[in-house]
């Protein structure tokens, strides 16, 4: 970059792709130099990011009472084998080890269903055992066979996996209820993430499971992006592993598992795409890396006083919480403003001579590009409260983009027009079952589109006929353009 570069040369609003792919470089989001294809490397700015969402989310599941794990990367070839539709649904994308020492052959984990019944196969012996509700931080493996794109459709990504069992169905649908919840209140509420709960269409559910419910979100392109999914898993799939427990009637049962995956490096492609502006990145003041810069002015003779108060303040912050960055480069001040801008930093305090003998610091706010003034005596307490108005805000934005890219369409040609505008069709349809698949394929190969699903937080009242082959339609579904 040159060192007089105080703007970033290239739309989002007129060219979302490019801007994507100059964002994560500029802003040192990743790096696609580490040689092989589909794997990238997360720089510490998007790191931080990440680390800060990972917490977040894992403090939703300690406090509905999930306990923590660790589990081993590599997966045998036996338990892959002992669901054939779980292997069937997973054979093309995954990674084999081809030299180790044992002798049984080894997979890179494309998902840990198959690692964590083994264990609950162990651990589950008395209802006294259940309900168990355990979760892990894990990167996960899957030979992409489509175009890979950082952060959005990888090879390797970064999520949470929750993994619960239950005495009882109820319990377990109960359960699959509440993740979409947490999806509502984590990735909704705090990131500004909106997304649609779909219950996948009888083909398209996760290999091994009774039903899949995946919170789909679109892109700026008009592109929808899975978000975390959550599934009733088969009783098929439990009894290959031979989870058992017995009951208080001195009876042996199968208990129900819910698995539910919030991928943290996919939702940040989200929260970079949907909040960010033609200035750069606009990252939520909750999971900025650091949510105050202060870019100090002062002359040789007023150094030392002013970076002694600079680090008096920072200290005070800090104690608040409130992660601080003081720029002492020795880049212009319009260089400093455009970095920090670009990279999402919610607040800029510039700080000299005039501010410490006032006692009072004007605040950049980064998403409404204004400033204001605050007294330093109640900083911490202003930071915070300008927090919180920040984040309702751009929950509020997001919101707003979300909705406006719905639409009722009638007929086979109104979906058309819908999906190539770049927006979410939503119509009658005749079935989510295995006789609705046809249609299905309909709209995947004439509209390069696929039918998401439909409302799993609420029953939507179908009429009229399906507009693709006519019958009697049984369900309202939406379909949108995928990665």
């Amino acid at each position: 970059m040159a060192k007089n570069k105080t703007t970033f040369n290239i739309s989002k609003t007129k060219n979302y792709s490019e801007w994507y792919s100059e964002i994560l470089n500029k802003a040192k989001i990743t790096d696609l130099r580490y040689g092989v294809k589909g794997f990238v490397v997360i720089r510490p700015w998007g790191a931080r990011t990440i680390d800060k969402m990972y917490k977040i989310y894992e403090s939703a599941l300690r406090c509905t009472e999930h306990e923590v794990a660790i589990l081993p990367a590599v997966i045998p070839e036996k338990n892959f084998k002992k669901e054939s539709s779980h292997i069937e649904g997973f054979a093309p994308e995954v990674f084999w080890l081809e030299k180790h020492r044992g002798d049984d052959k080894l997979a890179l984990r494309p998902t840990s269903e198959t690692a964590f019944y083994e264990m609950y196969s162990l651990w589950i012996r008395s209802y006294r055992d259940l309900p168990m509700k355990i979760y892990q931080r894990a990167n996960v493996f899957r030979d992409e066979t489509k175009a890979t794109r950082p952060l959005i459709r990888s090879r390797e990504f970064y999520w949470i996996e929750s993994h619960d069992a239950f005495a009882t169905r109820k319990e377990a649908e109960a359960q699959v209820k509440d993740d979409i919840k947490m999806t509502e209140e984590v990735m909704h509420k705090i990131f500004g993430v909106p997304f649609l709960p779909m219950r996948r269409p009888e083909w398209d559910k996760f290999p091994g499971a009774e039903f899949t419910v995946g919170s789909d979100s679109i892109m700026p392109d008009g592109k929808i992006i899975q978000l975390p999914s959550t599934h009733l898993i088969s009783q098929k799939f439990v009894n290959a592993f031979d989870v058992k427990f017995v009951d208080e009637k001195e009876k042996i049962k199968t208990p129900w598992l819910t698995c539910y995956g919030p991928c943290m490096s996919r939702i940040l492609s989200s929260i970079l795409s949907i909040h960010g502006d033609d200035n750069g990145l606009i990252l939520p003041y909750t999971i900025a890396p650091y949510q105050v810069v202060i870019i100090p002015f002062h002359s040789d003779k007023s150094e030392k006083k002013i970076y002694d108060a600079i680090h008096n303040l920072k200290a005070n912050l800090l104690k608040e919480y409130i992660d601080v960055k003081i720029d002492n480069s020795d880049r212009r001040p319009g260089e400093k403003f455009f970095q920090w801008e670009m990279k999402g930093v919610p607040f800029r305090i510039e700080f000299g001579e005039k501010e410490l003998e006032s006692g009072e610091v004007t605040i950049f706010i980064r998403d409404i590009r204004k400033k204001v003034s605050v007294k330093l005596d109640n900083l911490s307490e202003e930071i915070k409260n300008l927090g919180a108005e920040y984040d309702a805000r751009l929950l509020v934005k997001a919101d707003e983009f979300f909705s406006d890219k719905i639409v009722n369409c009638k007929d086979k040609l109104e979906i058309k027009n819908t999906l190539n505008s770049g927006k979410i069709a939503r119509f009658n349809f005749c079935s989510v079952d295995a006789d609705g698949e046809n249609c299905a394929q309909f709209i995947e190969k004439e509209l390069q589109a696929r039918v998401m699903g439909s409302r799993a937080d609420f029953d939507e009242e179908a009429e009229g006929v399906c507009p693709v082959c006519g019958k009697k339609a049984s369900v309202v579904v939406y379909a949108g353009k995928s990665y």
